[in-house]
């Protein structure tokens, strides 16, 4: 199934379903090892932010956040 993008409207994003699982899982991943990598280097403002976008992907893969209930 294709992905519409980041526009707004009935043809922007999430007009094809959005992103898949999957996908979501590799980012969550992704962001997880961007997040250990920069607390190894003591970048803290980095690994704040790394941390909120990976707890981002977490209730996106695992909760189902801004998931539509199927009809």
């Amino acid at each position: 199934m294709p992905w519409a993008g980041w526009g707004a409207g009935p043809a922007g994003a999430g007009a094809a379903g959005g992103p898949s699982r999957w996908f979501l899982a590799v980012a969550m991943v992704g962001c997880a090892v961007v997040t250990v990598i920069l607390a190894t280097r003591h970048s803290w403002l980095g690994t704040a932010v790394g941390a909120v976008i990976t707890a981002y992907f977490v209730a996106r893969v695992f909760f189902g956040l801004g998931s539509r209930p199927s009809t």
